[in-house]
């Protein structure tokens, strides 16, 4: 992102097919993040969201039933910026 934006060095964005799914999506990228010693996010939404922002300075993570990640599509306000595969950041 640093070659479109100074937002962030990285946005992630994640589909949960439901409301439920998208809050627990956000707890455990919350949880495995606090367990790597990492800093607590800013976060935008609440419990009942379709969608929820967590803002951890160089990375932002946003969380999205499908409806909501189609109607705000990101995907297209950041299409200059180059994809990261991170599955090789990731562990299990």
């Amino acid at each position: 992102m640093t070659q479109v934006s100074l937002l962030a060095d990285y946005f992630l964005i994640v589909s949960g097919g439901t409301t439920r799914q998208v809050q627990a999506i956000a707890d455990a990228i919350e949880e495995k993040t606090k367990a790597a010693g990492g800093p607590e996010p800013r976060i935008e939404g609440n419990k009942d969201s379709k969608w929820l922002l967590m803002d951890y300075g160089d990375v932002v993570v946003d969380v999205f039933t499908p409806e909501e990640r189609q109607f705000y599509n990101l995907e297209k306000l950041w299409q200059d910026a180059p994809l990261v595969d991170v599955k090789d950041w990731v562990q299990e």
